[in-house]
Protein backbone atom coordinates (compact mmCIF):
# COMPACT_ATOMS: atom_id res chain seq x y z
CA UNK A 1 0.00 0.00 0.00
CA UNK A 2 1.24 3.47 -0.81
CA UNK A 3 2.00 5.71 2.13
CA UNK A 4 0.86 9.34 1.92
CA UNK A 5 3.59 11.91 1.57
CA UNK A 6 3.88 14.09 4.66
CA UNK A 7 1.88 17.30 4.25
CA UNK A 8 0.08 16.21 1.07
CA UNK A 9 -3.49 15.03 0.89
CA UNK A 10 -4.79 11.98 -0.98
CA UNK A 11 -4.87 12.13 -4.76
CA UNK A 12 -1.95 14.52 -5.09
CA UNK A 13 0.28 13.86 -8.07
CA UNK A 14 4.00 13.63 -7.47
CA UNK A 15 6.24 15.68 -9.78
CA UNK A 16 9.52 14.19 -10.87
CA UNK A 17 12.44 15.98 -9.31
CA UNK A 18 15.88 15.78 -10.87
CA UNK A 19 17.32 12.55 -9.57
CA UNK A 20 20.95 11.61 -9.44
CA UNK A 21 22.00 9.07 -12.04
CA UNK A 22 21.68 5.60 -10.60
CA UNK A 23 22.89 2.84 -12.87
CA UNK A 24 21.79 -0.62 -11.83
CA UNK A 25 23.01 -3.93 -13.28
CA UNK A 26 21.17 -5.03 -16.42
CA UNK A 27 21.86 -8.45 -17.86
CA UNK A 28 21.90 -8.26 -21.67
CA UNK A 29 20.68 -11.85 -22.00
CA UNK A 30 16.88 -11.88 -21.80
CA UNK A 31 15.11 -14.04 -19.22
CA UNK A 32 13.20 -16.85 -20.89
CA UNK A 33 9.51 -17.01 -20.09
CA UNK A 34 9.31 -20.27 -22.02
CA UNK A 35 12.09 -22.85 -22.30
CA UNK A 36 15.48 -21.85 -20.88
CA UNK A 37 18.44 -21.35 -23.19
CA UNK A 38 21.47 -23.22 -21.79
CA UNK A 39 23.72 -21.55 -24.40
CA UNK A 40 23.18 -18.00 -23.03
CA UNK A 41 26.38 -16.40 -21.81
CA UNK A 42 26.35 -14.12 -18.79
CA UNK A 43 26.65 -10.50 -19.89
CA UNK A 44 25.91 -7.34 -17.99
CA UNK A 45 25.43 -3.66 -18.76
CA UNK A 46 23.89 -0.83 -16.72
CA UNK A 47 20.33 0.55 -16.64
CA UNK A 48 19.36 3.98 -15.34
CA UNK A 49 15.63 3.90 -14.56
CA UNK A 50 15.28 7.63 -15.24
CA UNK A 51 16.81 7.28 -18.71
CA UNK A 52 14.62 4.25 -19.42
CA UNK A 53 11.25 5.74 -18.38
CA UNK A 54 11.68 9.53 -18.44
CA UNK A 55 12.02 11.24 -21.82
CA UNK A 56 11.36 14.80 -20.65
CA UNK A 57 12.03 15.33 -16.91
CA UNK A 58 10.35 18.75 -16.63
CA UNK A 59 7.05 17.37 -17.92
CA UNK A 60 7.08 13.95 -16.23
CA UNK A 61 4.94 13.13 -13.20
CA UNK A 62 4.03 10.01 -11.21
CA UNK A 63 0.44 9.05 -10.38
CA UNK A 64 -0.58 6.21 -8.06
CA UNK A 65 -3.46 4.10 -9.43
CA UNK A 66 -6.62 3.34 -7.54
CA UNK A 67 -9.17 0.92 -8.94
CA UNK A 68 -9.45 -1.86 -11.52
CA UNK A 69 -10.86 -0.24 -14.66
CA UNK A 70 -7.57 -0.54 -16.59
CA UNK A 71 -6.60 -4.13 -15.71
CA UNK A 72 -6.80 -5.21 -19.36
CA UNK A 73 -3.94 -2.78 -20.07
CA UNK A 74 -1.91 -4.29 -17.20
CA UNK A 75 -2.55 -1.23 -15.01
CA UNK A 76 -3.56 -2.39 -11.55
CA UNK A 77 -4.54 -0.87 -8.23
CA UNK A 78 -1.36 0.27 -6.48
CA UNK A 79 0.76 0.67 -9.63
CA UNK A 80 2.49 4.00 -10.13
CA UNK A 81 2.10 5.51 -13.60
CA UNK A 82 4.77 7.56 -15.35
CA UNK A 83 2.95 10.38 -17.17
CA UNK A 84 4.48 12.79 -19.68
CA UNK A 85 2.61 16.05 -20.27
CA UNK A 86 4.73 16.88 -23.34
CA UNK A 87 3.47 13.91 -25.38
CA UNK A 88 0.59 14.85 -27.67
CA UNK A 89 -2.33 12.53 -26.91
CA UNK A 90 -3.62 10.54 -29.87
CA UNK A 91 -6.27 7.90 -30.46
CA UNK A 92 -5.31 4.72 -28.60
CA UNK A 93 -3.03 6.35 -26.03
CA UNK A 94 -3.61 5.71 -22.35
CA UNK A 95 -4.10 9.14 -20.81
CA UNK A 96 -4.67 10.96 -17.57
CA UNK A 97 -7.81 13.00 -18.18
CA UNK A 98 -9.98 15.33 -16.16
CA UNK A 99 -13.68 14.99 -16.98
CA UNK A 100 -15.81 17.58 -15.25
CA UNK A 101 -13.06 17.87 -12.64
CA UNK A 102 -12.69 14.13 -11.98
CA UNK A 103 -9.22 12.66 -12.67
CA UNK A 104 -9.22 9.36 -14.59
CA UNK A 105 -6.82 7.03 -16.35
CA UNK A 106 -8.38 5.65 -19.54
CA UNK A 107 -7.63 4.85 -23.17
CA UNK A 108 -8.44 7.75 -25.50
CA UNK A 109 -10.83 7.00 -28.34
CA UNK A 110 -11.00 9.81 -30.91
CA UNK A 111 -12.44 8.73 -34.26
CA UNK A 112 -15.03 10.12 -36.69
CA UNK A 113 -15.91 13.04 -34.43
CA UNK A 114 -16.52 10.75 -31.47
CA UNK A 115 -14.49 11.25 -28.30
CA UNK A 116 -14.65 8.70 -25.51
CA UNK A 117 -12.52 7.44 -22.67
CA UNK A 118 -12.40 3.67 -22.64
CA UNK A 119 -11.81 1.39 -19.69
CA UNK A 120 -9.83 -1.81 -20.17
CA UNK A 121 -12.22 -3.84 -18.03
CA UNK A 122 -15.57 -5.04 -19.42
CA UNK A 123 -17.29 -4.11 -16.14
CA UNK A 124 -16.92 -0.42 -17.02
CA UNK A 125 -18.76 1.20 -19.95
CA UNK A 126 -17.11 3.75 -22.24
CA UNK A 127 -17.32 7.34 -21.04
CA UNK A 128 -18.68 9.25 -24.04
CA UNK A 129 -17.71 12.93 -24.07
CA UNK A 130 -20.67 15.06 -25.06
CA UNK A 131 -21.19 18.77 -25.60
CA UNK A 132 -21.30 20.55 -22.27
CA UNK A 133 -18.84 18.16 -20.62
CA UNK A 134 -15.42 19.47 -19.68
CA UNK A 135 -12.54 17.28 -20.90
CA UNK A 136 -8.88 18.04 -20.27
CA UNK A 137 -6.26 15.53 -21.42
CA UNK A 138 -3.57 16.15 -18.81
CA UNK A 139 -0.85 13.79 -20.05
CA UNK A 140 0.02 10.47 -21.68
CA UNK A 141 1.00 7.38 -19.71
CA UNK A 142 4.47 6.31 -20.88
CA UNK A 143 5.30 3.66 -18.28
CA UNK A 144 4.58 2.29 -14.84
CA UNK A 145 6.17 0.94 -11.72
CA UNK A 146 4.83 -2.19 -10.07
CA UNK A 147 5.92 -3.70 -6.80
CA UNK A 148 5.42 -7.42 -6.17
CA UNK A 149 4.63 -8.89 -2.77
CA UNK A 150 8.10 -10.35 -2.17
Amino acid sequence: MLEPIAGLGPGVFIPLIPAPKLSLPLDTVKVSAGFPSPAADYEESRLDINEYLVRNPVSTFFFPVQGDSMEGAEIHDGDILVVDKSVRARHGHIVIAFVDGQRLVKRLHHRAGRVALMAENPCYPPLEIHEGMELLIWGVVVGKFKRFGA
